[in-house]
């Protein structure tokens, strides 16, 4: 018996099915895209180059890259990428017998187990229901686009961390909270946004509670802006130009420039429609199902939990480009609770799970072959 179970919560066991399973699906998505190549040879630019780099594709190869070398000696484009996945990457690599490039996995995927059993303890708390605390944590790991927690992607730590702020939060512990949300502002940009949750539950019983619970409650609250504001100090300082992270992300060729999100999601529509941006175009579904999803968790969970997925979608479609929304999106995982508590009848459940599973190693193949952006 693990020693979840023997302290009563069986989290591991609840978990730990979920994180290995997604790991087989998502090598062998990758032994298949790498089979394809060989045999094949697709067309798409860089298919076989992104099949051999493996785990380390796409935006993984940049933090393996600022993880060995630091910022300076590589492109500006590097600066987007915020630090604690380098540093982290950096520190395990130094004192284990890892170079960088595996020490970035290592980390990706122990956050990805590490997200599933704060997730599953979450859950528990706010309903103690241990089933939907299981459904879950699979749906967690067999999310479509979760094959970036397998690969070395930044989407897990600051999934990790986001949910810990959650915890920490909804349990009043405030200094917990400070840290976890202070190291998600050093994740990603998108790290800032638990400032609104944390403004939420802040606010809770204010007039009720001491000076000094206050204060308390106001450190956990600008935490997030506090972290993502000390690398953005630290470009300010380098660069001359605090915001640079954000002005290359809006780069027409990345994110692109802010927009309104009716427009967006309008001339995506349109593309989709006539048949001249179909990839951009298959975004909209998703993106009405998380608006439906945001919804549902405004009815059914804390107003923070709502509140949360209604600001990280909100900045998935405030930008031109509708590319990665997906990943963005399971960063933010009250969707995922959303979903699994519509799951509650077990065939309904094992055949989400199925596709779902499927799906993530449909989506991993098109971005080991370069016909996707993650």
């Amino acid at each position: 018996m693990s020693l979840a179970d023997r302290r009563g919560d069986g989290a591991l066991t609840a978990v730990l099915p979920g994180w290995i399973t997604a790991r087989l699906l998502v090598g062998g998505a990758l032994a298949l895209s790498r089979f394809l190549v060989d045999e094949l040879h697709p067309a798409a630019a860089g298919a076989a180059a992104r099949a051999h780099q493996g785990l380390l594709a796409w935006d993984a190869s940049w933090y393996a890259r600022i993880a060995e070398h630091g910022y300076a000696p590589l492109p500006d484009e590097s600066i987007r990428f915020f630090p604690l996945i380098p540093v982290l990457t950096r520190g395990l690599a130094d004192v284990t017998p890892f170079d960088e490039r595996a020490a970035l996995v290592v980390v990706a995927n122990a956050s990805a187990l590490a997200l599933g059993l704060l997730l599953y303890r979450l859950v528990r708390l706010e309903t103690g229901d241990a089933a939907l605390a299981r459904r879950s944590v699979w749906l967690m790991a067999l999310a479509p686009p979760a094959y970036v927690f397998v690969m070395g992607y930044t989407e897990a730590t600051a999934s990790v961390l986001a949910v810990a702020t959650f915890l920490a939060l909804r349990t009043r512990r405030w200094g917990w909270a400070a840290l976890a949300g202070a190291l998600a502002g050093l994740a990603r940009p998108v790290g800032v946004l638990l400032v609104v949750p944390a403004a939420i539950e802040a606010a809770r019983s204010w007039r009720a509670v001491r000076p000094r619970e206050r204060f308390r409650r106001l450190v956990a609250l600008v935490a997030p802006a506090a972290g993502a504001g000390v690398y953005l100090g630290w470009v300010q300082l380098h660069f001359g130009d605090w915001l640079l992270p954000l002005r290359i992300q809006r780069r027409h060729n990345l994110r692109g420039s802010f927009a309104n999100p009716i427009t967006t999601l309008d001339h995506a529509t349109r593309g989709l429609l006539d048949g001249h941006e179909v990839g951009t175009g298959l975004h909209v579904p998703w993106a009405v199902l998380l608006a439906v999803g945001v919804v549902i968790s405004l009815r059914r969970w804390p107003l923070s939990y709502g509140a949360f997925a209604a600001a990280m979608l909100a900045a998935g479609i405030s930008s031109s480009n509708l590319d990665s929304l997906e990943r963005y999106a399971l960063s933010a995982f009250p969707f995922v609770l959303v979903a699994a508590g519509l799951l509650r009848r077990e065939w309904l459940e094992r055949g989400v799970l199925v596709l779902s599973g499927g799906a993530m190693v449909g989506y991993a193949v098109l971005v080991f072959l370069s016909a996707a952006v993650p």
